[in-house]
């Protein structure tokens, strides 16, 4: 396991990587910005911040085997091209078993971290148990029904045949963005957004992505589902829960119930001494 995650981490500083790690990045900085509470919690991929971007006043980042292997405390600064700079973790967990009483955390980042939990179902438990009520799941993964996932079953064949080597990094089996979906809803979280993005085919010279720009833009356009990577933005509904107003609002809002009734009796008393002159 922690070779895959490795792996993954080391397959994220080629070019390739950084360019889905940019879009990723963007992403994430536009998904959490408006979400607000007071907890959030990162769980594992250090080379990205997903949190960067909320204004939340506690913030923490857990990492679980790859931070024990001492080779995940980086990220890279700025745009990919500045130094790398070393980013402080809080925790020391496994998805699957998080240190937090239920219902405690407002907003959980989860980009790649299904992919290399050993048990996916069970980590996506844990994120419903200790989300509060309306709080949010922000989440990217790579996508199995692209160009790059198409390459890497490619790959797979060869290598049985002892030809080749995998474009993308050996993490097992990629979770396919309906799939998640699916999963999402049994645990009666609901999908707010999603998207798909990185439509340039499955190279590996940043030359060569470059040439490919121009299907980014036609990719969003023509062909949305069939992008490298997905993300979406999912909540924690529970039925049957009332969201308690502030006192302040439904003050107000009594009060301008009560302005209606107080003119219609004021109209009724005005007619009826009209009648009663004429």
């Amino acid at each position: 396991m922690s070779d895959q995650i490795i792996g993954l981490h080391h397959w994220f500083d080629s070019p390739p990587g950084r360019y889905l790690l940019a879009w990723e990045q963007a992403r994430f900085d536009e998904a959490v910005a408006d979400i607000f509470g007071y907890h959030s919690l990162q769980l594992g991929m250090p080379l990205l911040d997903g949190l960067r971007a909320n204004r939340m006043p506690h913030q923490w980042l857990a990492l679980g085997q790859e931070a024990v292997d001492g080779s995940m405390a980086f990220v890279q600064a700025g745009d990919g091209d500045g130094p790398l700079q070393r980013r402080t973790v809080d925790l020391l967990t496994e998805p699957v078993a998080l240190p937090f009483p239920e219902a405690s955390l407002d907003l959980l980042v989860l980009p790649h971290t299904l992919e290399l939990s050993i048990d996916p179902h069970a980590a996506l438990r844990e994120v419903e148990r200790v989300l509060v009520p309306e709080g949010r799941v922000v989440i990217s993964g790579l996508n199995p029904a692209s160009l790059w996932g198409l390459r890497q079953r490619r790959a797979r064949l060869y290598q049985r045949m002892g030809k080749g080597a995998l474009y993308l990094p050996d993490v097992g089996e990629f979770i396919g963005y309906r799939r998640l979906r699916d999963w999402l809803r049994l645990l009666s979280f609901e999908v707010e957004s999603a998207q798909f993005g990185c439509y340039r085919p499955a190279v590996r010279s940043t030359q060569w992505l470059d040439r490919f720009g121009w299907m980014d833009p036609l990719g969003e356009k023509w062909w949305p589902i069939f992008g490298a990577a997905y993300f979406l933005v999912a909540v924690k509904r529970v039925h049957g829960m009332r969201l308690l107003e502030p006192a302040w609002r439904t003050q107000r809002q009594r009060a301008a119930a009560a302005v209606p009734v107080a003119n219609r009796a004021h109209a009724v008393g005005a007619t009826a001494a009209k009648h009663k002159s004429g």
